[in-house]
């Protein structure tokens, strides 16, 4: 009996020493993460002259336009600024776009109720610790997953439903109306948005732009304002926002990655944003043009190979990551307003005025012969007619386990 007291204690404290091993070398990795974020935030966050805390808890960072991040990118080393275009698409202003400036409503950014950036500045939502913890490795932080690109062979952990257009194209633009649609847990996304492509499906050149509602990349459930761009369909280039060097800002009002207010509501007023994608026909830098159509910023043509001459592909619509659920459920995630396009305006989301920039650099409707693809219609689908795009869905529903 003493022999297996004994031996029962020995046990126990092999035990202690091993728990107490453990514990030990977790808070070692813990302080070495710890460290290793601050020197990532230390480099992400540029010195400002400026910070502005928005009411909805996010700070913005006016930097100096010459050290934002884009010039961290080798190719861009002594890159001159352009603060506009060289030439704007023709037809950029028609009826359609009146109307709907007359339907909808502008959308302001919250921290501008607490200051606005001085000129020579762009605004840069600052990066908190949480966010850069919750990614698998601070190399992925504010980079997508490859394979996130919507196309007909896309992995089964994305669902979309987009029109598109395959052409040579010069760019696209679309009126979208904003929502805040559930996304069910921290590692998917729900994202509605304007995507011009070329080069091969698994490797593309893209740049996009839209709204989206992604946990993990913001650390919340709002709706944000968010660009995006790779040169080979995300395996080692591109970054969300400014999250990476590459896209270059001119605009000193509006911060990528900040929080959309007001959003639509159901059978209430629609809130819109209008994006502009267009190549400059002198440069060969694709603009992104953003709500009155006044100048974002660019993506510079030596970033791309495919896209440095043309588009060959343009898709607008919706997208989300479905990570099924225990016993295979379908995820809750909602795409666009979370409601099927039958329900119509003020229901379902909408894409409106969508339109082409073709080789004359002329804005007009997408050719015809311009396709649906929806991955799984019984949750989530499309309808398109006259340059008008209803979609979405809720998810997991009776037709869609």
């Amino acid at each position: 009996m003493k022999v297996y007291v004994s031996m029962s204690y020995d046990l126990v404290a092999l035990l202690l020493v091993i728990i107490s091993l453990w514990c030990t070398e977790t808070k070692a990795q813990a302080t070495v993460q710890q460290l290793e974020v601050q020197q990532y935030l230390k480099r992400s966050n540029k010195p400002t002259i400026k910070s502005i805390k928005s009411p909805d808890g996010d700070i913005i960072d006016c930097v100096h336009i010459y050290h934002q991040p884009a010039f961290d990118h080798p190719l861009l080393e002594n890159h001159t600024i352009q603060m506009r275009p060289s030439i704007l698409p023709s037809g950029l202003y028609d009826e359609n776009e009146a109307a709907s400036k007359m339907e909808g409503s502008s959308i302001p950014q919250l921290w501008h109720q607490n200051g606005r950036c001085p000129e020579d500045t762009i605004p840069i939502r600052r990066a908190k610790k949480d966010e850069v913890l919750s990614v698998s490795s601070i190399e992925r932080h504010g980079k997508k997953r490859h394979g996130t690109i919507p196309n007909a062979t896309s992995a089964d952990a994305q669902e979309f439903a987009v029109v598109y257009a395959t052409g040579k194209y010069y760019g696209a633009k679309a009126i979208i109306n904003v929502w805040n649609p559930t996304v069910a847990g921290r590692d998917e996304f729900s994202a509605s948005a304007l995507w011009v492509m070329a080069g091969s499906f698994d490797q593309p050149n893209t740049v996009e732009a839209g709204w989206h509602v992604d946990p993990g990349l913001y650390g919340d459930n709002k709706t944000r304002l968010f660009t995006s761009w790779t040169s080979d369909g995300y395996i080692s280039t591109g970054c969300y926002n400014l999250l990476c060097s590459g896209f270059i800002q001119v605009n000193k009002d509006i911060a990528l990655g900040s929080d959309i207010s007001p959003i639509s509501s159901y059978g209430g007023r629609q809130y819109e944003i209008t994006l502009l994608i267009s190549k400059d026909p002198k440069t060969g830098d694709w603009w992104l043009q953003f709500g009155n159509l006044s100048p974002l910023g660019y993506w510079p043509s030596s970033l791309f190979h495919d896209l440095s001459d043309s588009a060959s592909l343009i898709e607008w619509g919706g997208q989300v990551v479905n990570l099924e659920e225990e016993g295979g459920q379908h995820t809750s995630t909602m795409m666009g307003s979370g409601h099927f396009p039958e329900q119509g305006f003020g229901k379902a989301s909408y894409f409106k005025n969508i339109q082409i920039v073709d080789q004359s650099n002329n804005l007009r409707a997408p050719p015809q012969g311009t396709k649906i693809i929806a991955t799984n219609p019984t949750c989530y689908h499309m309808r398109y007619s006259n340059n008008y795009i209803y979609y979405g869905g809720p998810g997991r529903n009776p037709n869609c386990p």
